[in-house]
C-alpha cells in the first residue's frame, strides 16, 4: 500500500510572478517526509459552460478534475480581488464541483490559504472560498485561517522568505495531513478477529 500523501496545490493567480504561486512552491520544497505536492495550472481551463459539462469535458478540465480526484488533499492559495477570490480560481472550482454531489471535491480534505499586499491578508477571499467549498461538499480543514498580509515584502526570488508565515503555513499543512491520515484510518479494512480454538 502506498503510504505517500499526495497533495494538489492550486494557485488562484495566473501571474508569472504570483505571490500565491511562490507560497505554494515554497511549501512544495518544505513538505515533511512522505508528503508530495503537485501544482495544478489553471491557465488552460476555459470559462465554465454547462453546454460542455458532460461525459467529455474539455481536455484541460478533464485533466484538472482527474488530478484532484487522484490526490489525497488540496491546498488552495488565493489572492483577494475586490473583496473576493479570483475569478480564475472560482471558475476552476465550478468545473471541479461537477457532477453535483458526486464531484472530485466531495469529501476531499481542502486547506485554504490567502495572501494580499494589505495587512488583512485576503480574509474576505478566504471566507468566500470556504462558502464555495461548503457547496462542493469539500472537507475544509478546521483550523485558524492562513492569511498572509503584506505579502509583497515577504516574497524574494520567487520564494516565501518570512519565517513566521512559512512556519504557520507548514503547521496548516500538518493539520491537512492529519485530516487525511484520519480519513485513511477510517477507510482501512478491519481485520476479522482471530478464531478461537
Amino acid at each position: 500500500m502506498n503510504t505517500t500523501i499526495r497533495l494538489a496545490g492550486i494557485s488562484g493567480s495566473l501571474r508569472q510572478a504570483s505571490s500565491n504561486t511562490a507560497i505554494l512552491q515554497t511549501l512544495q520544497a518544505s513538505l515533511p517526509a512522505g508528503v508530495e505536492m503537485t501544482l495544478l495550472p489553471l491557465d488552460g481551463i476555459p470559462l465554465y459552460n454547462q453546454d460542455f459539462d458532460g461525459p467529455q469535458p474539455p481536455d484541460a478540465v478533464r485533466q484538472f478534475k482527474a488530478a484532484i480526484d487522484s490526490s489525497d488533499g488540496v491546498v488552495l492559495c488565493s489572492p483577494e480581488y475586490n473583496f473576493g477570490t479570483s475569478g480564475v480560481l472560482k471558475n476552476a472550482l465550478d468545473w471541479a464541483s461537477r457532477p453535483a454531489f458526486a464531484s472530485p471535491l466531495k469529501g476531499k480534505p481542502v486547506l485554504v490559504m490567502t495572501s494580499s499586499p494589505a495587512f488583512t491578508g485576503g480574509v474576505r477571499a478566504q471566507a468566500q472560498l470556504r462558502e464555495t467549498l461548503g457547496g462542493t461538499l469539500s472537507r475544509v480543514v478546521a483550523r485558524p485561517p492562513v492569511v498572509i498580509g503584506g505579502v509583497n515584502g515577504k516574497i524574494q526570488d520567487g520564494r516565501l522568505t518570512d519565517a513566521a508565515s512559512l512556519t504557520f503555513a507548514l503547521e496548516a499543512i500538518n493539520d491537512l495531513v492529519a485530516e487525511i491520515s484520519l480519513l485513511r484510518a477510517a477507510r482501512a479494512p478491519v481485520s476479522p478477529p482471530a478464531e478461537r480454538r
